[in-house]
């Protein structure tokens, strides 16, 4: 089955965590990150109105310097967070025009449907409003991010049929997962024949420094192989996916990925039975599954910082190593933030949360295990 954007090149660069120097992104080193990027002939390159200084550094990084068609630039729309009319949500999408400079998009998502979420999009007319800016050339691909059950999803294609494509979550520890269903999303978009993106193929970062038990699996079988590298030939293995996002934050991480996909065609049968012993192993471990987008962030009262805690917490599971845990809330992306002892429980940090996560009893455990 032929799929949208099938010569697009299977690695995308995720602009949600971009090297920083201090609480700024470093923009010199994203314009390495992107000259070596091209370089190696890839060429998908995907932002969100959302991800705090990315669609500025891209302007600097990629669209001031390099052809406009020489690259795909995809950004999104998040109509969920403080908009209270529809001209809020549509003044994303100007805004998004003129932090890129880009022009056009050649991929428009909206972003991060399920629950609650998706209504806004309805209430807001915005899918008549993508097809708007289709028509007039400012948006070439219309789509949406998605988290939430196969059977949401279901509903979403049937009522909107104008989708050409679907980006899910998908990665080896999601794909059976009860909560994320990755698998079962995944078959719902190309029943309906949606391309689909790949995001978090590596969970946040938790795959690229998994739990030891995981790690020697993959060590066993590939020695050279770095764990990151297993996750995002997980995805690409996928029929009918366009591209699979790395949020890459170094150009140690991208030379990784590009060593990984360069030459990457199939999995092979050997590869298969690793991932899935690594899934297993990984399906036993307590481990807090959040992803570290801090959308939780962006609504929390007290400016908790919950990815943060959720990443000590891990730590301490994998580990065993409590005072190394402890140490992380002197991370810089954490210091200044309130401490999970702080939360109210209010409870909008869970309305956000694309893993439907119980964050206020999370963060209660978080508490309670490292006396924070």
């Amino acid at each position: 089955m032929a799929y949208l954007g099938e010569n697009i090149r299977k690695l995308g660069f995720g602009l949600m965590r971009l090297p920083r120097e201090g609480r700024e992104i470093d923009v010199e080193q994203v314009k390495v990150m992107v000259d070596r990027f091209l370089s190696a002939g890839f060429t998908y390159f995907d932002t969100a109105w959302a991800y705090a200084g990315s669609e500025d550094a891209i302007r600097q990084a990629l669209v001031e310097r390099y052809p406009r068609e020489s690259y795909q630039l995809a950004t999104k729309n998040a109509a969920w967070i403080k908009c209270r009319t529809r001209e809020d949500a549509i003044r994303q999408f100007d805004e998004s025009l003129r932090r890129t400079g880009a022009g056009y998009f050649d991929f428009y998502l909206l972003h991060n449907l399920g629950e609650g979420r998706t209504q806004l999009f309805e209430d807001f007319d915005l899918w008549r409003f993508v097809q708007e800016k289709k028509a007039e050339g400012l948006i070439r691909h219309i789509g949406f991010s998605f988290h939430s059950t196969p059977e949401a999803l279901e509903e979403v294609l049937q009522k909107h049929p104008e989708a050409e494509f679907v980006q899910l979550q998908i990665n080896y520890s999601d794909w059976d997962s009860a909560d994320v269903q990755s698998r079962r999303c995944y078959e719902v978009a190309r029943k309906y024949g949606k391309s689909v993106i790949v995001m978090e193929p590596v969970k946040g970062g938790m795959l690229a420094n998994p739990p030891q038990v995981v790690r020697d699996i993959f060590r066993e079988a590939e020695p050279a192989s770095s764990c990151a590298s297993w996750a995002i030939r997980f995805a690409a293995d996928l029929e009918g996916v366009i591209t699979v996002l790395s949020g890459m934050s170094s150009v140690e991480q991208m030379e990784d990925n590009l060593a990984t996909m360069s030459h990457f065609t199939h999995l092979s049968e050997s590869e298969r039975a690793a991932l899935d012993k690594a899934r297993e192993a990984i399906r036993k471990m307590p481990l807090i599954q959040c992803t570290g987008c801090n959308y939780c962030a962006k609504v929390c009262p007290n400016d908790i910082g919950v990815s943060g805690a959720f990443a000590a917490y891990n730590h301490f599971v994998m580990y065993g190593d409590a005072e190394g845990a402890r140490r992380q809330f002197n991370h810089p992306d954490h210091r200044g933030h309130a401490m999970p002892a702080a939360c109210a429980r209010c409870g909008e940090c869970e309305e956000a949360c694309p893993q439907h996560l119980h964050i206020r009893d999370l963060l209660e455990k978080v508490s309670e295990t490292l006396g924070v």
